[in-house]
């Protein structure tokens, strides 16, 4: 972990412009190619929640503004950062999970199964995490959304990026899903989040 220098920062003009906004985050939806990682976690009776969960953390991780968090006016740069995600439960519910990252899939998959099983097996509803260096999660896998908002209490100082995951949908033999991304506008601009599509896109492509 480090601390940016703002004065020497090439963003500089921008985080101070919208550091202070009442409503900092900006966000866009995309339809994510998932074909490939679909076909293979269903073959190999893998959960392709936690294959597409782990490839948004290797994007994550890959591209530096999604590290970056606001402390005390001062901009933080994680080495890593891990999820928080909501878990669904039988009856309706949802609770808040904590994931550590694992560059490894087979190994991040192990701690997150015990993880999610930790959740669904009472009724807790504490937001589970490590600080900040996390990215929330939420999956809508009952609806093909175009565009998200997020539910924000302003008071709150909160520069975590938010990454919702959408209903899959099938032509012919594709497979794609929408994926919502949500993140500070003092931190990154459109061109880092199009740099995290890509590697997204790409790791979906490939199968460990």
């Amino acid at each position: 972990m480090k601390t940016l220098n703002i004065d020497t920062w090439d963003r500089k003009e921008q985080f101070l412009f919208f550091k202070d906004f009442e409503e900092p985050f900006w966000g866009v939806s995309i339809d994510a190619d998932c074909t490939k990682s679909y076909n293979y976690c269903k073959k190999e009776g893998i959960s392709f929640f936690l294959f597409y969960l782990h490839c948004s953390l290797v994007a994550a991780n890959q591209t530096e503004p999604f590290r970056y968090r606001i402390t005390d006016n001062q901009v933080v740069v994680y080495d890593t950062v891990n999820a928080s995600p909501t878990i669904n439960r039988d009856n309706g519910t949802f609770g808040f999970a904590y994931i550590d990252y694992n560059p490894n899939f087979f190994e991040f998959k192990k701690k997150a199964e015990t993880e999610i099983n930790r959740v669904r097996s009472n009724n807790d509803f504490v937001p589970a995490g490590s600080g900040v260096n996390v990215i929330h999660y939420s999956s809508l896998p009952w609806i093909k959304f175009t565009s998200l908002s997020h539910a924000r209490r302003f008071v709150s100082a909160d520069s975590c990026p938010k990454i919702t995951f959408g209903k899959l949908t099938k032509t012919g033999k594709k497979v794609n899903m929408p994926v919502s991304i949500h993140v500070h506008h003092a931190l990154m601009d459109g061109y880092h989040v199009g740099k995290f599509i890509e590697v997204f896109s790409h790791a979906l492509d490939i199968t460990p």
